[in-house]
C-alpha cells in the first residue's frame, strides 16, 4: 500500500510538477491553500505533508500546527523560497520533519520523502507489535509473542492463584524476577509485600540473619532486633534469587521453614509462624548439584513443585523486535528523550546478535542507542560497539556445535594470562580463524578480541593478517 502524500502549494506549476514526479511512489493529493489542505487531512489518513511556507495570505506553519493536532499526525516537510536558519528552526519547533528550500532539487525531495515514509512505516510496525503485547495485569512487563513465551504466560496464570512453591530457571538476564513478580501480581497476595533476596550477594554468615532475622545480642554487632525477610514477606511473596548459592546448613534451615511454616530468629528458640508464598530462581543446574552433593535433594523437591524454565533470547529471536521497540518507547520516556524509532539496519543488527546477556543485555543496548542517537532514527552506530561491527555474528544455531567443543582444558598452570591466551587460541582453532565467531564463543566483542591478539602477536601470529 502506497503512502499518502499531500502537496500544498499556491503555485499550480509546482503542484503539478511534484504530483507528476511522485505519483508512481505515493498516493498523491494536492491543495492550493490551507482550507483545502485541512479538508483533505480531515477525510484522508495523510502520511506525509509537503507544504510551502507561504500560501497566499496563510502560513504553512499554521497548517503544520493543524496537522500536529490530528489523531495520527503526518510527517511534515516545509518548502520555502525564503529559507533562513531562523525559519528552519521555527519550522522544526512547530513539528516539521524537515525543511527544504526552493528552487527544489527533486532528488533531495524524493530522498526526504523516502525517509519520512520509512519512518511512518516503522511507527506503524511498532504500533502493531505493541498491540500484540498482553495487557493483563502482572504480565504487562513480560514481553514475548513466541510459542515458548505463550506457554509460560499460560502457566503463570494457572499457577498464580495457588499457594504452590515455584522454581524458575534460566540463564542470567532472561527475566526470572519478572516471572516471580507476575505470579505475585496475579495472586490473591497482590496487595501484600513482594520481597526479593539475592542469595548470591550474601555470605553464609549473613544469609541466616537476612532470611530469618536475629535477636539483640545474638552475635557480635547485633545491637538490636532485626526482622528477617520471611517475616517481612508474611502474607505476601518471598523471591529467593540464585537459590543455588546458599550453603548446606542454610538449606537445612530453609527446608524446615518450608515444612513447618515457622521460623526462628538467630539467637531465639521461639518459633514464629509465617504465611509466605515462595518463588525461587536459579541459573544453575540444581539436579546436577544434587548429584554432586552440593544441593539437598529434599529441598530441591520442596522448591520444584512447579517449574518454569525461561528460554534464552537466542532461542526466541522472533521476540527481539517486539521487545526492542517496546524498550525504545519506555527508555525514551525514562531518559527525557523525544520519541525515537529503530531503523531497519539497527533492527537487523539486533536480530543477528546472539545475546549472551539475554533480555537484560538487549534492554541495556537499547538504552545506549536511545541516549546516543541524535536523530529520530536509532542507527547501528548509535548502538553499543559490539553491535555496530560490520560483520554479522553467526546465528545461535550455527554456534551450538562449536559450543559443544568449547570446553576448557585442564591447563598445566593457573597463570591467568596463560589461561586467557590458550582459551583464545582454542576459540580461534574451533572457528577456523573466524574472529566474529570466536568472539561470540568467548563472550566478548570482536574489537576486544583483536586488541588481545595484537597485544600477543607472537602467540596469535597464525591468525593475524
Amino acid at each position: 500500500m502506497q503512502p499518502i502524500l499531500l502537496i500544498v502549494d499556491d503555485e499550480k506549476p509546482t503542484r503539478d510538477a511534484l504530483s507528476l514526479a511522485l505519483e508512481d511512489d505515493y498516493e498523491v493529493y494536492a491543495a492550493a491553500n490551507g482550507r483545502a489542505a485541512r479538508a483533505i487531512m480531515e477525510s484522508e489518513p495523510v502520511d506525509i505533508l509537503l507544504t510551502d511556507l507561504r500560501l497566499g495570505g496563510e502560513s504553512g506553519m499554521d497548517l503544520i500546527d493543524f496537522a500536529q493536532g490530528l489523531p495520527k499526525p503526518p510527517k511534515c516537510i516545509m518548502m520555502t523560497a525564503y529559507g533562513s536558519p531562523d525559519t528552519a528552526a521555527e519550522a522544526k519547533r512547530h513539528g516539521a520533519y524537515y525543511f527544504v528550500t526552493k528552487p527544489l532539487n527533486l532528488d533531495e525531495v524524493e530522498l526526504l520523502l523516502h525517509r519520512a515514509a520509512h519512518t511512518v512505516e516503522l511507527e506503524e510496525e511498532n504500533k502493531q507489535l505493541v498491540s500484540r503485547l498482553h495487557p493483563t495485569q502482572g504480565l504487562d512487563r513480560m514481553l514475548g509473542d513466541s510459542p515458548q513465551m505463550q506457554t509460560i504466560f499460560n502457566k503463570i496464570r494457572q499457577v498464580a492463584p495457588t499457594t504452590a512453591t515455584v522454581l524458575v530457571s534460566g540463564e542470567t538476564g532472561t527475566g526470572k524476577e519478572l516471572v516471580a513478580k507476575a505470579i505475585h501480581a496475579l495472586s490473591p497476595r497482590q496487595k501484600n509485600k513482594f520481597v526479593a533476596v539475592n542469595c548470591a550477594a550474601l555470605s553464609p554468615q549473613l544469609m541466616e540473619s537476612e532470611l530469618f532475622g536475629h535477636e539483640k545480642g545474638a552475635f557480635t554487632g547485633a545491637i538490636q532486633r532485626r526482622i528477617g525477610r520471611f517475616e517481612e514477606a508474611d502474607g505476601g511473596t518471598l523471591f529467593l534469587d540464585e537459590i543455588g548459592e546458599i550453603d548446606i546448613p542454610t538449606q537445612v534451615k530453609l527446608l524446615r521453614v518450608l515444612s513447618e511454616r515457622t521460623i526462628e530468629r538467630v539467637g531465639s528458640n521461639s518459633p514464629i509462624a509465617v504465611n509466605v508464598r515462595l518463588v525461587a530462581a536459579t541459573n544453575r543446574d540444581l539436579e546436577a548439584m544434587v548429584r554432586e552433593g552440593t544441593f539437598r535433594l529434599d529441598l530441591y523437591q520442596r522448591l520444584n513443585v512447579i517449574s518454569v524454565h525461561l528460554p534464552p533470547l537466542r532461542e526466541r529471536s522472533g521476540d527481539i523486535v517486539l521487545m526492542a521497540n517496546a524498550f525504545v518507547k519506555e527508555l525514551c520516556h525514562e531518559n527525557n528523550k523525544a520519541e525515537k524509532h529503530l531503523s531497519r539496519a539497527a533492527l537487523d543488527a539486533l536480530r543477528h546478535f546472539t545475546w549472551p546477556g539475554n533480555v537484560r543485555q538487549l534492554r541495556t543496548a537499547i538504552e545506549h542507542g536511545v541516549v546516543m542517537s541524535e536523530a529520530a532514527d536509532i542507527e547501528p552506530t548509535d548502538l553499543p560497539e559490539y553491535l555496530a561491527q560490520p560483520q554479522t555474528p553467526p546465528q545461535a544455531h550455527a554456534l551450538e556445535p562449536l559450543r559443544t567443543k568449547f570446553e576448557l582444558d585442564s591447563y598445566p598452570t593457573l597463570n591467568l594470562q596463560y589461561v586467557e591466551q590458550q582459551t583464545i587460541l582454542k576459540a580461534l582453532q574451533i572457528t577456523e580463524g573466524n574472529r566474529s565467531a570466536a568472539a561470540n564463543l568467548l563472550g566478548i566483542n570482536r574489537r576486544t578480541l583483536q586488541r588481545k591478539m595484537a597485544e600477543n602477536k607472537d602467540i596469535f601470529r597464525n591468525y593475524l593478517s
